[in-house]
């Protein structure tokens, strides 16, 4: 079910898209911290001149010229993030002001990246945040997440597909 629900919402924030960037975020070394990276490699098929896809691994903020230059009307940041749950689950999070803060691996916090990527494009920004199961050294997710990733490379796939509009 959360995958159905997952949907809808990307649907509903993504009306009236232009230009999306899709940006994953994560460690390869850090087991389930890649997911947002995974994401990213997984989708590369969906590139397009309205889709621009940035694999930023540990350092987003450092992508973010590259973001901005692209002009987007839509910015998904894609990481995995605590959020208190089970391994695998999902969370859209549009509002990251009222949102719990995420905790993530990386040294800037995704609040403020978030919000300096609005405020400076003018974009809407969301993230789509996956809880890890471990973010011990080693390679590879674990099942649970990987599972998730494989549902959201669906769910995006289905979603951007250049037959459909947003």
């Amino acid at each position: 079910m959360e995958e159905d629900s997952i949907e809808r919402e990307l649907r509903n924030w993504l009306r009236g898209a232009r230009r999306i960037v899709i940006a994953g975020i994560g460690n390869p070394l850090r087991r389930d911290d890649y997911v947002g990276m995974r994401i990213v490699l997984d989708l590369m098929d969906v590139a397009s001149q309205r889709v621009y896809l940035v694999g930023c691994e540990t350092t987003p903020e450092s992508h973010s010229q590259e973001i901005l230059e692209f002009k987007p009307t839509h910015i998904l940041v894609i990481d995995a993030t605590s959020l208190g749950r089970p391994g695998g689950s999902i969370a859209f999070l549009e509002d990251l002001k009222s949102a719990p803060p995420p905790m993530t691996m990386h040294t800037l916090p995704l609040q403020i990246l978030c919000g300096y990527l609005r405020s400076t494009s003018g974009a809407k920004v969301a993230l789509l945040a996956i809880q890890p199961q471990t973010i011990d050294f080693g390679e590879g997710l674990t099942r649970e997440v990987e599972n998730s990733a494989m549902a959201m490379v669906r769910t995006l796939r289905k979603i951007l597909s250049p037959k459909k509009k947003y």
